[in-house]
């Protein structure tokens, strides 16, 4: 058995794909108004939901302009409406390891979204990696972990949906995994679940 569990927080505890027009219809209405950006617009948006700013904007060429303008909008960006973790959380909630959320973002906006959903309790430590403010991987957050609470990566499980991230990084570490896929990471090849209550049924046996 695990002693403890990391998770992401987009895709991974709550629906931001479905969200998105609620989370970042502001920023999607300055980059169309804008247009300083190559590719289709509704890429930008199905990405911008999925992978972080600063990705996006370096993914399609973002004009000096917009780039500076989006990271304007986005430090002040926050949710101001409940959300609801996707269903089986409370299940996760429940396991007896301890449980750590490492997240991607700017801090104001994360920081909004776990207040609205309404987890920040519970968790033994949350830690927002935020490119806006320092050069900060998942990686350092995992290993900075381990460091921490002293486990080794035996003792861990990374929950999360993006391979290049948090996967990406657990696996570089040694750390056992699992892709959350709700549908939206089929071509990724891992040890996959495609809820939370899946997780909760394979924690005993990764």
């Amino acid at each position: 058995m695990k002693k403890a569990i990391i998770l992401d927080l987009d895709n991974t505890l709550f629906d931001t794909v479905g969200n998105g027009g609620l989370i970042f219809g502001a920023l999607f209405e300055l980059i169309e108004k804008n247009g300083g950006y190559s590719g289709e617009l509704e890429r930008i948006k199905e990405m911008g939901v999925r992978k972080p700013f600063q990705w996006v904007a370096n993914k399609f060429q973002f004009t000096e302009e917009l780039y500076n303008a989006s990271i304007a909008l986005l430090r002040n960006l926050s949710v101001a409406v409940k959300m609801n973790p996707f269903p089986g959380y409370d299940l996760v909630k429940a396991l007896s390891v301890d449980k750590f959320l490492v997240t991607t973002g700017f801090t104001h906006l994360q920081q909004s979204k776990i207040d609205s959903l309404g987890i920040g309790g519970d968790f033994k430590k949350i830690i927002i990696v935020d490119p806006d403010r320092e050069a900060k991987t998942k990686k350092d957050a995992f290993t900075e972990i381990m460091n921490l609470y002293g486990y080794q990566p035996k003792d861990l499980l990374v929950v999360g949906d993006d391979i290049d991230s948090e996967i990406k990084a657990a696996n570089e570490l040694g750390i056992d995994n699992l892709i959350f896929d709700a549908g939206m990471v089929a071509a990724a090849k891992g040890n996959k679940v495609s809820s939370l209550a899946e997780v909760v049924t394979r924690i005993a046996d990764v």
